[in-house]
């Protein structure tokens, strides 16, 4: 597009911000609600489908991964088609997918249908980013970031309330007929009111250097989907998926360094800044999904709570995450984005401390109280992070930085399920061995608190029960405990963070 016809649209955008924001932000809530929505949902989707406890985690993975491999083609298809054009494709597309995961009959259909939603959804996130940018001035990118990260982050917050209404009160299958309304206001939006935008240079795509990625990105995660199942390197299969993802990075690497036009641009790689936001980043993405992961599960098989209840209980995360969006956005220009950043650190580690103390005997206190403080700390770290992570990467890398932003949180949040519920499953086989050792009829202790417990194989499968009910509470508390230690890991990569001058003036997209 020629650079006269780029300033009339940007003009035209600018005019039409509010329906513009209302648009793409309808598009990034209903995917990033679609991240955890289904996530109360599972024990129901599981009996549905008949899928054993691990074959159930790849509804949750599958859309990540696919999302993940996918992501990394934004900056290319806006550069091709346009980016009004991707962002239609992408919604038509992902809501259409789940409307096909709605009417899915086994684990098979689900799961497919769950990729189709990884990919075509790919692109919401990152260039309903890059669209905010764009349609406001350098000023208010922090207020800008603050709405977009409120989607963003709101989404994955309040489905685990939204999914288990719907679940209780309707069906499981609803959980993605709730996509159909949404997505036709955000393409009605996106269709009327947004102007399209072409790249005038149009560079060569980077086969190899996307296979490469998509390659050790998908057997990395196959990987760890598969190793609870297959004794981890005590199988053949998990060496040849380790071996293929080393070597598909391997060749990524290479391709990076030496290409004329390689798949990632060097220009982001070059932003020291954006780099190190970008590993935050993915330690963030561990902690905020694998938490989203681990607690329905943990409030229905073992408080026992209904599945509306459940997401009742877990609404007030995402209350705190709405009050911390809506702080942040005030005190982004008043207050040190770093100091900002710390606090959001160190009430997720606060949160994470008092889940590391949850107990098979607790009420919903503990439970709300460590929610909402989780909600608080992940608002306040998620919009200066994303201010931070873009303070100096100029208009056209933006798509393909939003790109590559979201690709390596992705990473960080399909890893961090897999490797989390991993450890869930082996620590309660360990605690459970533990905690049996004593339990024999010669035990005194037995013999004179609980002379009853081997009278009967019914009593004893009753006991062994709720052996088993504690071991794997134990075993949560392990994970909360090592998220706990990733926390803290991370606070010294806020010291390596540059943060915008306040007279600084990025560039515009007039610019170009």
């Amino acid at each position: 597009m020629t650079p006269k016809a780029l300033q009339e649209g940007h003009a035209r955008d600018v005019a039409n911000r509010l329906p513009i924001t209302i648009s793409v932000m309808l598009a990034t809530i209903m995917i990033s609600l679609d991240t955890t929505i289904a996530n109360v949902a599972l024990p129901h989707i599981q009996g549905s489908v008949s899928a054993s406890t691990d074959q159930i985690t790849w509804v949750l993975t599958s859309y990540i991964v696919a999302s993940t491999i996918m992501t990394p083609l934004t900056g290319f298809l806006t550069e091709r088609m346009g980016r009004k054009m991707v962002l239609i494709v992408s919604i038509i597309g992902f809501t259409a997918a789940s409307m096909l995961c709605g009417v899915a009959q086994n684990l098979v259909e689900i799961v497919l249908f769950r990729l189709l939603q990884g990919l075509f959804g790919a692109a919401l996130i990152p260039l309903s980013q890059a669209v905010l940018l764009d349609i406001n001035p350098p000023e208010r990118h922090g207020q800008a970031m603050a709405v977009w990260g409120a989607g963003a982050v709101l989404g994955p917050l309040l489905g685990p309330g939204l999914g288990g209404w719907l679940t209780d009160n309707l069906d499981w299958r609803w959980v993605f007929f709730i996509n159909l309304p949404i997505g036709v206001l955000a393409f009605c939006g996106v269709f009327f009111f947004l102007s399209e935008k072409k790249s005038s240079e149009k560079r060569k795509f980077d086969t190899l250097g996307f296979l490469a990625l998509a390659i050790a990105i998908g057997a990395f995660q196959l990987m760890l989907d598969r190793g609870p199942s297959q004794d981890w390197f005590g199988s053949r299969e998990i060496w040849v998926e380790l071996i293929v993802a080393v070597i598909a990075l391997w060749v990524f690497g290479v391709q990076l360094a030496t290409a004329e036009k390689p798949f990632v641009a060097r220009e982001l790689l070059a932003d020291g800044n954006f780099i190190t936001c970008c590993l935050f980043g993915f330690f963030i993405g561990i902690l905020l999904y694998s938490t989203l992961a681990l607690l329905p599960p943990l409030m229905q098989t073992l408080l026992g709570y209904p599945v509306a209840f459940t997401g009742l209980v877990s609404m007030p995360r995402g209350l705190g995450s709405f009050i911390a969006m809506f702080a942040v956005g005030q005190l982004m220009g008043r207050m040190n984005i770093k100091l900002l950043l710390s606090i959001g650190l160190a009430i997720s580690a606060l949160s994470l401390w008092q889940m590391s103390h949850y107990n098979l005997e607790m009420d919903t206190t503990l439970l709300v109280t460590s929610g909402f403080l989780s909600g608080v700390g992940t608002g306040l770290i998620f919009v200066p992070l994303s201010t931070i992570a873009f303070a100096k990467v100029m208009p056209q890398h933006r798509a393909e930085g939003a790109g590559l932003f979201t690709l390596i949180r992705n990473i960080g949040s399909a890893a961090g399920i897999s490797i989390m519920q991993a450890l869930f499953v082996s620590g309660i086989e360990k605690h459970h061995a533990v905690l049996v050792e004593h339990a024999r009829p010669d035990n005194p202790l037995y013999q004179a608190y609980a002379p009853n417990v081997f009278s009967t194989e019914a009593a004893m499968a009753a006991f062994n029960g709720v052996i088993g009910r504690q071991a794997a509470m134990l075993s949560y508390l392990d994970d909360f405990r090592l998220m706990l230690v990733i926390t803290i890991a991370c606070a010294p990569l806020i010291l390596l963070m540059r943060t915008p001058k306040p007279g600084a003036k990025a560039a515009n997209v007039s610019d170009h």
